[in-house]
């Protein structure tokens, strides 16, 4: 069930806010629950997820790195996005990542495997079944395999777990596109 797939070069036009913004995914992380195998003090997961590319989640320990999302209820994950800066890391940079799926910790599945070439900005993972479409799942683990230049430690910046958006018609289309975030809150009567 698992590819392996490589992104080449330095930079990646990849911009998951934006898409989140015109309404193609939605941010779904900040239902979860966040552990990290390790952290040093003041670089953990408040700073994965502060959306601010200046700090960033440093580990503190053996290969491999890990990054556990627990969902409270079975969740749809189309890809993990996550942002790198090896101009500034270096050998902090992941150079390789696995991406493993599942209830709970004793039954993660590897569903996908990314070897990554000094990459600069957002690397966006995605994640699916044997039958293409996005998973459904109570955890995601991220692991960081190894990095660049053989370093011990890893930088990630920001990890972002999205969801496809709801492609359903709109009531209001008929009178024009509204895709933003803040129509969209209130476009269906609950």
């Amino acid at each position: 069930m698992s590819h392996v797939q490589a992104i080449v070069g330095s930079t990646n036009d990849a911009d998951p806010i934006k898409e989140e913004s015109e309404g193609k995914v939605r941010e779904v992380g900040g239902q979860a629950i966040w552990s990290l195998s390790s952290c040093k003090p003041g670089f953990g997961v408040d700073q994965l997820r502060d959306d601010c590319m200046d700090t960033y989640w440093q580990s503190d320990g053996q290969l491999p790195h890990l990054v556990n999302i627990q969902f409270r209820r079975k969740t749809t994950v189309k890809e993990v996005c996550i942002y790198t800066d090896y101009k500034l890391d270096e050998s902090y940079t992941p150079s390789r990542i696995s991406i493993r799926a599942g209830t709970n910790f004793s039954d993660l599945q590897e569903v996908e495997v990314m070897d990554l070439s000094e990459p600069t900005g957002w690397v966006v993972i995605p994640v699916k079944d044997i039958h293409e479409r996005p998973i459904r799942t109570f955890m995601i683990q991220i692991a960081v395999i190894s990095n660049h230049q053989n370093g011990r430690d890893t930088h990630m910046r920001q990890i972002r777990i999205n969801s496809p958006s709801d492609q359903r018609a709109l009531p209001f289309e008929e009178h024009g596109q509204f895709v933003t975030v803040d129509f969209k809150q209130y476009c269906h009567i609950r």
